[in-house]
């Protein structure tokens, strides 16, 4: 199953709920279903007893044995419903705890396994992901409950309406249409309840997004230099209005349907009470038998109506649960459009030893996006170092893509040591390689567990190391707790320490270089956010530490690639020169055209006229 299917049936949704929670609380459970089988037949049974007590007591000679016999009865049914609502809140709340527990567990599982990026970049998926975090977490218990209590509302009909059965066969069917209409309209009503999340699940992740800008720290510079604040204001507003236009439209078709259906069901049932009320006078029922009736007539409603409720909270349990399904069922290694060309487990991960070849490489997104790659053919020897230049959109983000395997060629391969990278284990392909992205991550956690996530067995010396050659060493050093102090203030602390863009970006490099021994390195604009000097620093060290490893490091600024063994222009997802530095340059071709427009930004005024 893709992320974005979402066929689960009834049945398979339920036993899946059940599975789920018998695994996680197999005790409570058993207590839950107990105490619901228990909570169905008590009310018969109280119903009969009253029944009999009162034939007893208005018979010509009472048997006071059987009257104390049923006394007694009704004493420990009532001890009973008093005790059971207490037992069942516990076990219901121990089995919500551990089965959302479990469903976290299982949620983020397979979240981990989808190893690529298109689900992350779906709005379908999206929604999907945020519809299972928000509200499946605890589907599973609240849809095995819903499921409990729909057994145990049919449970106590059907005796309510054996019991009349036996009584009179015309009270029967007047009893069951008293309550019926209304037990179909609120059918109806859950249909359009679902129909109505479905629909404003997107408009409220707009307005969580609109929201979230109004009140994020990065953000709020731009918010306020540019005024936005008030349309981001007025588009969240629009959203939120547009959700209360559909929740007011159902809220008035409830009001209808509910009031009209109510009001019918209780006349039927005022006829069905004033012709049983006849019989016991005329001598055709006995009181007992009426106070049965009068039980079965609040019992039978009551029933069919909490049914009718159940049916529209399973019915809402099961979309939102189907949702959770589609991402814990999905499968996890299918990254690209051509991911059914190979499972990813048909042969080890060597060391790199040859390089990496890109054969006739095509990709395009979807087929409603252009191609950002076209038949790209491209060594990376073993142990040399590849630079990747050309504009923005011109494909060398996509090229880093994938070569981490997020996504997988469209058209053509591509090989490490001649085996195509479908054929590779995505995780062991991934452990061989170290990268900083342009789009680096900034984590609300310690300088040391910042550079660690890495590699998460690195120890201290080598976290330093890798800050040392990263230029943040002395920075993390000076802070109040040295390496243990918490970058970022997300968490609400005043011990959060708030890093410049530069350093930030120096921590992320660290966390690229901690990961040792790795065969590829890709560095992606890995110093966009520093100075001239900085940036030299950075390029000098990491020059010296990628010694024999293979390298690729894309960026815009041209001098910092003029070392690397081959250059490689893109341009519009193709690739138009290669070569190293000197020879681009005397082939003057677009490579030296913007060598020389951005290396006239630091020669004096006089210098570029004279040219």
């Amino acid at each position: 199953m893709t992320p974005g299917e979402s066929g689960v049936s009834w049945p398979r949704a339920v036993s899946s709920a059940l599975a789920l929670c018998l695994s996680a609380a197999p005790v409570a459970l058993c207590g839950v279903i107990a105490l619901s089988l228990a909570v169905a037949v008590l009310p018969v049974a109280t119903a009969w007893l009253v029944k009999h007590l009162l034939d007893h007591l208005t018979g010509t000679v009472p048997s006071w044995q059987e009257v104390s016999a049923l006394a007694g009865g009704l004493v420990v049914a009532g001890l009973l419903s008093a005790v059971e609502p207490h037992a069942s809140r516990y076990a219901q709340a121990e089995l919500g705890r551990r089965s959302s527990l479990a469903a976290q567990d299982r949620l983020y599982r397979a979240v981990n396994r989808i190893s690529g990026l298109a689900p992350f970049e779906s709005p379908a998926f999206l929604d999907r992901l945020r519809m299972a975090e928000q509200a499946g977490l605890a589907t599973p218990g609240q849809l095995t409950m819903a499921a409990l209590t729909l057994l145990r509302n049919c449970v106590t009909c059907i005796g309510f309406v054996a019991s009349i059965m036996v009584i009179s066969a015309p009270l029967t069917a007047i009893v069951l249409f008293a309550a019926g209409p209304a037990f179909l309209g609120e059918l109806r009503l859950a249909r359009a309840r679902v129909g109505a999340l479905v629909t404003t699940t997107g408009m409220q992740r707009r307005e969580w997004f609109y929201a979230s800008l109004l009140g994020d720290p990065q953000a709020a510079k731009e918010v306020r230099l540019f005024g936005i604040g008030d349309h981001l204001r007025t588009r969240m507003l629009g959203e939120r209005a547009a959700i209360n236009v559909l929740q007011r439209r159902l809220d008035r078709r409830t009001v209808a349907v509910q009031g009209g259906l109510g009001l019918l069901s209780a006349t039927v049932a005022g006829l069905a009470l004033g012709w049983a009320i006849w019989l016991t006078t005329s001598g055709g029922m006995t009181i007992g038998e009426l106070s049965m009736v009068l039980a079965a007539l609040a019992a039978v409603r009551g029933s069919l109506d909490s049914l009718a409720f159940g049916v529209a909270a399973c019915v809402q349990h099961v979309t939102i649960f189907r949702h959770y399904q589609g991402v814990v069922g999905a499968s996890g290694d299918r990254p690209g459009a051509k991911a059914s060309a190979g499972t990813g487990a048909g042969h080890a991960v060597p060391g790199l030893r040859r390089g990496i070849e890109l054969r006739d490489v095509w990709f395009r997104y979807s087929e409603d996006h252009p191609w950002a790659l076209r038949g790209v053919t491209l060594t990376i020897p073993y142990g040399a170092s590849v630079g990747i230049v050309g504009a923005n959109g011109a494909g060398k983000s996509t090229l880093v893509k994938l070569l981490c395997r997020f996504y997988d060629p469209t058209r053509g391969s591509i090989l490490w040591d001649g085996v195509d990278l479908r054929d590779l284990p995505v995780a062991d392909l991934r452990q061989r390689i170290s990268a900083i992205f342009q789009d680096f991550m900034r984590y609300d956690m310690t300088a040391a567990e910042n550079i660690a996530l890495g590699d998460m067995t690195a120890d201290k010396a080598t976290i330093e190391w890798a800050a040392e050659l990263a230029g943040v060493h002395g920075v993390l050093t000076e802070l109040p707790q040295g390496y243990d102090s918490l970058l970022g203030r997300s968490f609400g602390t005043d011990d959060g320490v708030n890093l410049s863009g530069g350093q930030w970006q120096r921590v992320a490099v660290a966390r690229a270089l901690v990961r040792e021994r790795r065969d590829l390195i890709i560095l992606d604009e890995p110093t966009s956010g520093l100075d001239a000097a900085a940036e030299h620093e950075i390029h000098a060290g990491l020059r010296r530490h990628r010694g024999d490893r293979t390298s690729l490091l894309v960026s815009h600024r041209l001098g910092t690639i003029r070392t690397a063994d081959i250059v490689v222009v893109l341009d519009d997802g193709q690739i138009v020169e290669r070569g190293d530095h000197d020879w681009l340059m005397a082939a003057d071709g677009a490579y030296a055209r913007l060598f020389r427009m951005q290396a006239e930004g630091y020669l004096p005024t006089a210098t570029v006229d004279a040219r």
